[in-house]
């Protein structure tokens, strides 16, 4: 690893312990999964991680926690509805007045692009 020259010696030994320890955690994990023995107690080769497992569990019973308050009310409306009402609309301003110009013949049969013809 190359001196960082903008780091002081005890900053740079903290950031070669971490590296260390970095390496010590990967080493014990890949030992873990990949111990042939484990498969014979039933385990397989997963390694059980209780931060992933709280993890999955928030995110599995989230909805039982949920508390509804104007703000997240609002911040969906803001996401979900007010966009498909705002293209909504757009979109029947267009058609209503691409249909009045059709109907007044201000546009030829010939010039429209859908057609039966």
């Amino acid at each position: 690893m190359a001196d960082i020259p903008d780091l002081s010696a005890k900053e740079m030994a903290l950031l070669k312990q971490k590296i260390q320890r970095t390496a010590e955690l990967k080493q014990q994990y890949l030992k873990q999964v990949h111990n042939p023995y484990r498969h014979a107690s039933g385990e397989g080769g997963f390694v059980f991680d209780p931060a992933v497992a709280r993890y999955q569990a928030l995110r599995a019973g989230g909805y039982e926690r949920f508390k509804p308050t104007w703000r997240n009310g609002l911040g969906s409306f803001g996401a979900l509805i007010f966009p498909m009402l705002v293209y909504g609309y757009f979109l029947h301003k267009e058609r209503s007045e691409k249909e009045h110009r059709f109907r007044t013949g201000q546009v030829a049969y010939r010039d429209r692009l859908f057609k039966f013809v």
